[in-house]
């Protein structure tokens, strides 16, 4: 438990605007109680952003589970010569696109990293979506995917980014930061790109004016001070750059996974993880919190500990991601649920457009 005088210091510090350091951080983590820990993130929440929610309706596009990277606690990834491996045509997603509800504001595009597709192909799935939906916001591939391609077409990252950006990309998604700690990210994802590559396409991204998220995985064998150390270089790069829209973090979904520790970590350290996320990374307006891994019970919980963003509907045609891992949540959350939860709350429900942009308030 912090004492009074420790946690009286610390929410003058949040109220006047000033930065949380380390060591206090660290304090917060390892001394105070859950209820404190959660008090100075609303706090600071509601310093920053203020009441409002946002959500999106939107749809994840998987086009490919097919993964030469196969990471350790991915559930969702397949080897070519699996039965369950598929990629889709180009004609295929244009008839699924064909299919989709006319209040989409945002495609998700996300799948495995497979040498089989070339730099054409993914040209051609954004400018497919752009195409067929001009009006929605795209979001796709992680820092880690961009670096892939440029390797394998041997062309910069930079000619990439602007290849697909002239497509009609608008944002990259979180994907691939997943620890800074080298030598877990060597036990969770060896064949993945570096931290350091992973850091150098996120920044050549937001200089080309294309933002994106940040995120975290945690819940396996990392300790607190990787949590920090991760949070702390997010916010030196959202110093630098200014070009993150959110931070996502991601507990661990174990079931599928091949780590060797398959046990899902405790809620309360999740709302930790949110806490803790929100203090310390005051230049990020929003903090998501996805329902795909954490229900509906989660997610308001997680409103009341500093979160401020519940992503998207989600209309998940195929397994994606959590589900794969046994997250339990369905393929797509209405947008009347959503605005109920917020309301349960007692914050003001948002539904955003491109970006951060106010498509309509719910009071």
């Amino acid at each position: 438990m912090l004492p009074p005088d420790v946690l009286n210091e610390l929410q003058n510090r949040i109220e006047s605007g000033r930065r949380i350091d380390y060591k206090s951080a660290r304090s917060l983590l390892t001394e105070a109680r859950l209820e404190q820990l959660g008090m100075l993130a609303d706090l600071a929440r509601r310093r920053r952003v203020g009441d409002k929610v946002y959500f999106i309706s939107n749809y994840h596009l998987y086009y490919t589970n097919i993964c030469v990277w196969r990471c350790g606690f991915c559930a969702f990834s397949r080897n070519s010569s699996s039965p369950e491996a598929y990629t889709k045509t180009i004609a295929e997603v244009a008839a699924e696109l064909d299919n989709l509800p006319p209040e989409i504001s945002e495609i998700r595009i996300t799948g495995g990293v497979n040498p089989a597709l070339g730099l054409s192909y993914y040209v051609n799935l954004v400018s497919l979506v752009r195409e067929k939906l001009p009006q929605v916001h795209i979001e796709a591939f992680a820092p880690t995917e961009i670096d892939f391609i440029a390797r394998k077409s041997g062309r910069p990252a930079d000619m990439i980014l602007i290849n697909l950006k002239e497509a009609g990309l608008d944002s990259l998604t979180s994907g691939g930061a997943e620890i800074f700690n080298s030598a877990l990210r060597k036990k969770l994802c060896s064949r993945k790109s570096s931290v350091q590559r992973w850091i150098k396409v996120t920044k050549l991204s937001h200089h080309l004016g294309i933002p994106s998220n940040a995120s975290i995985l945690f819940g396996h064998q990392e300790t607190y001070e990787d949590w920090l150390d991760h949070l702390f270089a997010l916010r030196e790069l959202q110093d630098e750059t200014n070009g993150f829209n959110s931070f996502v973090p991601l507990a661990l979904l174990p079931s599928g996974a091949r780590l060797a520790s398959s046990r899902r970590v405790a809620f309360t350290e999740v709302l930790k993880m949110i806490a803790i996320s929100r203090i310390v990374l005051d230049n990020f307006k929003y903090i998501k919190s996805l329902w795909l891994y954490y229900g509906s019970n989660g997610i308001k919980q997680a409103l009341n500990f500093g979160s401020n963003d519940l992503a998207g509907t989600a209309n998940e045609k195929h397994r994606g991601v959590a589900r794969s891992a046994g997250s339990g949540s369905p393929a797509y959350l209405g947008r009347e649920e959503l605005v109920s939860i917020i309301k349960d709350c007692r914050r003001l429900p948002v539904e955003r457009g491109r970006l951060y942009q106010e498509k309509h308030v719910y009071h």
